[in-house]
């Protein structure tokens, strides 16, 4: 089953943006050691359940969270949420790391570590458990997180992929 992402404009959306990493990374060179930064950037609108990641890399923090920024407003996806939290259990792979994400009851709140916290309260969701098992690097992190924000289903997609009306679900 392929899934075809659409395009969604940044533009249209009250984004806001949230450092999740920065790296200091050294080059060493014949004439010396040439210093520059890595960010990565996670920004999303949570009324409308809008999230998106991105890395930039500049010689000083500033310009890199920036690049980071336009990096991530490209790369934005839709999470099919009820309510306050997601429609079901799931678990999100990439490389080693893994993102289990689970439904919670109302006032729960959002009980995560760094870089999943980042990616769900920008998402808009209120009240998720989650757990982050492999690898504890925050670039693999959040890749596995998106990867289970885009498995989520909600019931009209579960009901037509079964032939099936949402009152029968």
């Amino acid at each position: 089953m392929t899934i075809l992402k659409k395009k969604i404009d940044a533009n249209q959306y009250n984004l806001k943006d949230q450092v999740v990493a920065i790296n200091r990374v050294t080059k060493v060179v014949k004439g010396g050691k040439n210093m520059s930064f890595a960010a990565l950037v996670v920004v999303g609108d949570a009324a409308s359940a809008v999230v998106g990641y991105g890395s930039g890399k500049a010689k000083e923090v500033p310009q890199a969270i920036r690049k980071g920024i336009e990096a991530a407003k490209k790369n934005l996806v839709h999470v099919n949420l009820t309510e306050t939290t997601i429609p079901h259990l799931v678990l999100g792979r990439y490389g080693s790391g893994q993102v289990l994400l689970k439904p919670a009851p109302e006032g729960t709140g959002v009980i995560a570590g760094g870089a999943v916290r980042a990616v769900m309260t920008s998402a808009g969701v209120q009240n998720v458990l989650t757990k982050s098992l492999g690898s504890p690097n925050p670039h693999n992190v959040i890749k596995a997180t998106f990867d289970a924000l885009i498995q989520l289903r909600d019931k009209a997609d579960v009901a037509a992929a079964r032939g099936k009306s949402i009152e029968e679900l």
